[in-house]
């Protein structure tokens, strides 16, 4: 077994111990104007946990990739998400900010040289990884920051033990192109899973708001295809998947779980390719650059 499908399936016991800190120091709290930032997989975190914050009346709230974070904006808070603490965009970001602004890291490693550099820090320790794609760690901080606005994690928590127990549909892991779509903060997930199969299998993979698929993309759509939705879906998208000849995914379970069922999706499919999802094509643990 990789290290990626042991911290895969570990999931959803790391999700209750990242709800646990949900009371953590240095977390936004309500009426806070908040920027949260990371690099590729963390910022996806980002954009969910943002979309999220805002719907639950918490505070405006942006997310941003760290290289392109507006330094002139003002916010109440500046959170940080990143696994390793070494990327260099996220430790540049923290040292340009305007002297004064409140900022709070999420990091698997305590000792990283972004604790040295926020004002405080949530230690995700648990679910470090030691895979090169990320799974456990960025879904542990969705889960930890899920927590902190109050959802209870019980029913994420049970879909996602459900969705490891089941076999993958071949449809799902033999495809030619997949296409994730989502809504609010689920875009964010779609994101990240789209990303996860180009990571781990080198495919071909979109990723879309669900409204917007029909504006273009879904005319890659046909046979051998797929569009996976993460939540409900647009009325009538099924049906206008279906007449391309396009495989529709869509869940009743939490999006987060569907989240675990991709990465599933990402590893099978790279087995399929003959390809080794701990070591992906080009990839390192943290982008430090010189």
């Amino acid at each position: 077994m990789s290290f990626v499908e042991e911290e895969i399936a570990s999931q959803p016991d790391c999700w209750m111990r990242a709800a646990a800190l949900a009371g953590a120091a240095g977390l936004p709290v309500a009426g806070e104007r908040v920027a949260v930032a990371g690099c590729g997989t963390s910022w996806f975190m980002a954009m969910a946990y943002a979309a999220l914050r805002e719907a639950a009346g918490q505070g405006e709230t942006d997310a941003f990739a760290a290289s392109e974070f507006p330094l002139a904006r003002g916010y109440d808070r500046v959170v940080v998400v990143t696994r390793s603490g070494t990327t260099t965009e996220v430790l540049e970001l923290l040292d340009r900010l305007p002297a004064g602004v409140p900022t709070t890291a999420v990091t698997a490693v305590p000792d990283a040289p972004v604790a040295g550099l926020a004002g405080a820090t949530v230690v995700l320790d648990f679910a470090d990884e030691r895979s090169v794609v990320q799974t456990r760690f960025a879904t542990s901080a969705l889960a930890l920051f899920r927590a902190h606005l109050g959802a209870d994690l019980d029913t994420p928590v049970a879909d996602a033990r459900a969705v490891l127990a089941e076999p993958l549909p071949d449809e799902l892991v033999a495809a030619e192109q997949w296409s994730f779509l989502g809504r609010g903060w689920t875009v964010g997930l779609a994101h990240e899973a789209a990303l996860k199969l180009r990571e781990a299998s080198q495919s071909w993979t979109e990723a879309y708001p669900a409204m917007e698929y029909r504006h273009g993309p879904i005319s890659i759509t046909g046979p051998g295809r797929v569009a996976w939705v993460f939540g409900a879906p647009p009325p009538g998208l099924a049906d206008d998947v279906t007449r391309t000849g396009g495989t529709f995914v869509t869940s009743a379970r939490d999006p987060m779980a569907e989240l675990v069922r991709a990465q599933r999706v990402a590893v099978a499919a790279a087995a399929r390719r003959d390809l080794d999802p701990d070591h992906p094509r080009a990839l390192t643990r943290s982008v430090i650059l010189g």
